[in-house]
């Protein structure tokens, strides 16, 4: 594992020792050090920062020879170059325990050949090409200046305008077990349900209103309820 900042490096490997699956062979603080003894350690994993003086942690997982790597920042924008390189996983900082054994289990699944699961989708925003986290992702709904596009909320009080997308493609692009639409202009995922009525769905979303809730209409009730029967 490589990260610049010791406080972070040793809450991480404290982190990895919790996680039975896991064994750390070294800890490495400096990129340009890690990089000249990587060949002779014998690793399958590397759990890497990405913004550090000198050489990032992109640079550094492109000399890697493909070896698989976990990204743990704190910063979105470089999670496209991230998944560019084929990362495992890219976990935002700070590192929750469940979450790196998620990341790790994805590393596990990936060394056995066996096929990982889709965790984001990439699209054109407003912000250029954007990463959509999946777990991150709680509802979409139609732009109010342009119903070509669509505004994208996610679980940290971001938002990100989705250009040019109709709901179709999006509920083509989403997994169909997570996301529904339900009604013509909003799209949410179904982890935000808390309860539903024949009308209406009430979130645990907090608003200073109370609960974000939304409309339930007929066209789409029927897949609504389907997908929430089978959570």
């Amino acid at each position: 594992m490589l990260d610049d900042e010791l406080p972070g490096l040793a809450y991480l490997k404290m982190l990895c020792d919790q996680l039975p699956e896991l064994e750390v062979v070294k800890a490495f603080n400096n990129p340009q050090t890690f990089l000249k003894e990587a060949s002779s350690i014998d690793f399958d994993l590397c759990i890497l920062d990405i913004e550090m003086p000198g050489m990032n942690g992109i640079q550094v997982a492109s000399l890697l020879n493909k070896k698989p790597v976990i990204f743990t920042t704190a910063y979105k924008e470089y999670a496209v170059d991230a998944f560019d390189l084929d990362a495992i996983d890219y976990v935002r900082k700070p590192v929750q325990r469940e979450r790196l054994q998620q990341a790790v289990q994805r590393a596990i699944r990936r060394i056995a050949g066996q096929p990982l699961q889709k965790t984001f989708v990439q699209l054109n925003t407003d912000k250029g090409k954007s990463l959509i986290f999946f777990d991150q992702l709680m509802y979409i709904n139609t732009s109010d200046s342009d119903s070509r596009d669509k505004v994208a909320h996610f679980s940290d009080g971001g938002e990100l305008t989705i250009k040019n997308m109709s709901f179709e493609k999006l509920q083509e692009l989403l997994p169909s077990d997570r996301f529904c639409r339900v009604n013509k202009r909003e799209l949410i995922a179904i982890n935000i349900v808390q309860s539903f009525s024949y009308d209406e769905i009430t979130t645990n979303v907090p608003t200073p209103a109370g609960p974000l809730k939304f409309s339930l209409t007929e066209t789409f009730r029927a897949d609504f309820q389907k997908v929430v029967a089978t959570r």
